[in-house]
């Protein structure tokens, strides 16, 4: 029999001693300038930043408060800042294609300038083109070419109506027009007049009629092309005045902006615009006199009169100072809208109309040029917004679309503003589960993110590691303005990330649990009147924060001291262990124990998980339990077939159950069952088994074992209670300080099992029992009283298919 001692306590716990940090206080350390175990990632981003070939985005993956975003920030800051400011974009009216707005490139800061250029222009032309109409020489000019209409038009009526009148007809002037009457002296003859002369008389005046009435015809067009005339002649004037008041103004824009072709081209527009639209202005100023105000009215009023003057204006997209550095955009609500832009719309007379001073834009406008950091998750739970951006980054241009547009759903016409070209480095950020879903289920992802940004959860706790941790601390501490740390209270920091992290030879890199730690020790210690952080406000902020999630985990074990969950930490029961299993609630977890029963009878060689048969199990749970089948069939049903039934279920379990840390557990409660010896029930098993009968890592293994020091304490120390683990889950001990010294005073003991032998010998005090050459076991052992009853289940089932 190999007798397994108890896990020494020095190897329960691995401390820090704070004289080995070479320091009194953290004020008398540096500020950390590298990120602390991230040395891959920070590899990964400096690439990805570096290379600037098409589809090298950036992922960045890992658990949540990690340092993701702070490195991210950090570099593209630092590479930003080095980078010369991109180009402003802004969009302008398209006086050809109205529904397209065309967008214009300047150099970084000219937009505003453009902006308030147009704005000033506008409100300048509102006053000089109706001051311009008002003007004396525009009414001479005017009236000078009214007078010369009237004494053309009035030249041929007089010579048509001289003649009439000497062939006996007169002309006469109706509200309808001219027309032609019969005519004796000076007296123009009514029908009955008219009927009483003779009747050669009446035709000769008929045919003189008709043929004035032709000839009148042809005056009456030469006045309507007199007229034309003169309204193009007008229409030329009005042109020539608005020019003339119109011209130096826009020229000075002209040579304001005479380095930039596009603004040039678009003034162009702009003044031809002008001129021909005077008669809004003149209008405009008319409603504002008559509205008590003067000409200037604001063109840029969303809610007025947008027709007249708003496409005048410039939509200023975005807008650099030339000195700031290529941009760094988080937008940490990527909508479509927020993405990609949106077209708003204004509320006229019952309907929603829009411009393009209504574009607005999103975070791949105020990025392009620089970098974009978008949570991973966010963005694919909004509608259209994954689509939208890989559509932007394949074709590399900025396209506003609604969510209407992108369905390809027929909608009211809208603008389609001119596409802006894209350059922008994106950062997504994001699980690990997330990028393996991506690079698995969409075929454009690995072309668009050909770089992924890997974090560390944990790094090797090492004298450096120490030491940087150490900076680490100290820095953070002074960014959020706390008391410094003493030495202690940074070794007592330091062992709580190892327990963090899971692993006595690891520190966690979960740098928001860190700086939440700090934190609250540092408002204890300000309870506390404590002008530096010590050990024991470390201690209070992680006892604080388990008990205020503690509740649950009191519950529980509340049930178990009142015996409503039935667990027995002492004497000796058959079939029947205390299994462990840890409960994570929010960022807390606990451990609790849970009995677990086997029993046997003849049967088919099957070992029911009762758990799986009513859908409590999870897949990882019953394969644990199929492998204990494969273990009993391997060790002792070679030669002969399996013929037991056994079950296995874990006792009040009325939630689900996932996991394969309970298989050595249940096992032994098998062997039990099998064999008739009782096993200790002052001991609580975890581990994982294979069908060779080793047993394997698990997780929680800290938590598991507080679990149940917590219940055998409610119930009194007996000095024989305690936990068997895995001998692989050794370099994971981080237990409580409590748990470490009840073990160093033999009031509670922790044993690490490497086979099930070593289990079962434990647990029954009987030897394990080796194998013979005869391919028995060894009389009396437990492998023995398991073969042995095996074989007579076997024989019994032998016995019974024959009748014998």
């Amino acid at each position: 029999m190999v007798r397994l001692d108890p896990v020494p306590a020095a190897a329960l716990y691995r401390a820090t001693d704070p004289s080995s940090l070479g320091f009194a206080t953290t004020d008398e350390l540096p500020d950390l300038d590298q990120i602390v175990g991230q040395q891959r990632a920070v590899e990964a981003v400096e690439f990805a930043i570096g290379i600037r070939h098409e589809g090298y985005n950036l992922f960045a993956l890992g658990p949540a408060g990690t340092g993701k975003h702070t490195v991210l920030r950090q570099f593209l800051a630092s590479q930003a800042a080095a980078e010369a400011a991109p180009s402003d974009w802004v969009y302008v009216h398209d006086f050809e294609r109205p529904q397209a707005p065309r967008a214009i490139s300047l150099p970084p800061g000219r937009a505003v300038a453009l902006r308030d250029a147009m704005d000033r222009l506008v409100a300048e032309l509102r006053r000089a083109i109706p001051a311009a109409f008002e003007s004396d020489a525009y009414r001479q000019r005017r009236e000078a070419m009214d007078a010369d209409l009237r004494e053309r038009r009035d030249a041929q009526l007089a010579a048509f109506e001289s003649k009439a009148r000497s062939e006996g007809v007169a002309l006469v002037r109706t509200p309808v027009g001219m027309a032609l009457a019969p005519l004796k002296g000076e007296t123009i003859l009514g029908a009955e007049q008219f009927h009483q002369l003779p009747e050669p008389e009446q035709q000769r005046i008929h045919a003189t009629m008709e043929a004035l009435e032709e000839e009148l015809g042809g005056i009456v067009r030469r006045v309507q092309g007199l007229e034309r005339e003169q309204r193009e002649k007008l229409r030329q004037l009005d042109r020539d005045v608005t020019h003339g008041a119109a011209d130096h103004l826009v020229d000075e824009l002209r040579r304001l902006f005479s380095d930039l072709p596009a603004v040039v081209e678009h003034l162009d527009s702009v003044e031809r615009n002008v001129v021909d639209s005077s008669d809004e202005f003149v209008a405009a100023a008319a409603r504002d006199e008559a509205a008590g105000g003067g000409a200037g009215t604001p063109a840029r009023e969303p809610g007025g009169d947008p027709a007249p003057f708003r496409r005048f204006l410039v939509n200023v997209l975005v807008e650099h100072a030339a000195a700031t550095g290529a941009p760094v955009v988080y937008e940490d609500n990527p909508t479509l809208a927020r993405v990609v832009g949106r077209i708003e719309q204004i509320a006229q007379l019952g309907a929603l109309v829009t411009d393009f001073t209504l574009i607005k834009p999103g975070a791949l406008h105020r990025a392009n040029g620089g970098y974009l950091v978008l949570d991973a998750l966010r963005l694919l739970q909004e509608p259209y917004a994954w689509e939208a951006l890989k559509r932007a980054l394949r074709a590399r241009e900025i396209r506003v679309e609604s969510p209407i547009q992108l369905a390809g759903l027929a909608g009211t016409v809208s603008l389609q503003p001119v596409p802006i070209p894209l350059d922008v480095k994106i950062a997504l950020v994001g699980e690990r589960a997330l990028y393996y879903a991506l690079a698995a289920g969409d075929p454009d992802f690995l072309e668009l993110f050909k770089v992924e940004a890997d974090f560390e959860e944990r790094i090797d706790r090492t004298a450096d590691a120490d030491a940087l941790y150490a900076r680490l601390i100290a820095t953070l501490v002074r960014r959020e303005t706390l008391r410094p740390l003493d030495a202690a209270a940074v070794a007592r920091v330091l062992e709580d990330s190892s327990r963090r992290s899971g692993d006595a030879d690891k520190l966690s890199t979960h740098m928001r649990s860190l700086s939440d730690l700090l934190r609250e020790a540092d408002h204890w210690a300000g309870e506390a009147g404590h002008s530096t952080v010590g050990a024991p406000d470390i201690q209070h902020a992680i006892d604080a924060r388990h008990h205020r999630g503690s509740r649950l985990e009191e519950q529980v074990r509340e049930e178990v001291e009142r015996g409503t969950v039935l667990i027995a930490t002492d004497g000796l029961a058959v079939g029947q262990v205390n299994g462990l299993s840890v409960v994570q609630h929010g960022d807390l977890s606990f451990g609790q124990p849970s009995r677990i029963t086997a029993t046997v009878r003849l049967g088919r060689g099957e070992v029911v998980d009762i758990e799986r048969e009513v859908e409590l199990g999870g897949p990882i749970h019953s394969k644990g339990v199929l492998i204990l089948a494969g273990f009993l069939g391997g060790r002792y049903s070679a030669e002969h077939p399996l013929t037991l039934h056994a079950s296995l279920v874990f006792e009040q379990s009325y939630g689900g159950v996932e996991g394969d840390s309970a298989s050595l557990a249940e096992l032994c409660a098998l062997l039990s069952a099998i064999s008739g010896l009782p096993i200790r029930q002052d001991v609580a098993v975890t581990g994982s088994v294979n069908q060779l009968g080793i047993v394997q890592p698990i997780g929680g293994v800290n938590e598991k074992i507080e679990g149940f020091f917590d219940t055998c304490r409610a119930r009194g120390l007996s000095g024989t209670q305690g936990v068997l683990v895995p001998s692989t889950n050794l370099c994971n001990l981080m237990l409580r300080r409590d748990v470490v010294e009840a073990a160093a005073g033999g009031r509670f003991g922790i044993w690490a099992a490497r086979t099930v032998d070593e289990a079962i010998e434990l647990l029954t005090g009987v030897p394990a029992g080796t194998e013979l050459p005869d391919g028995g076991w060894q009389e009396g052992s437990v492998n023995g009283l398991v073969a042995h009853r095996l074989e007579d289940l076997a024989e019994r089932a032998r016995a019974f298919r024959t009748g014998a």
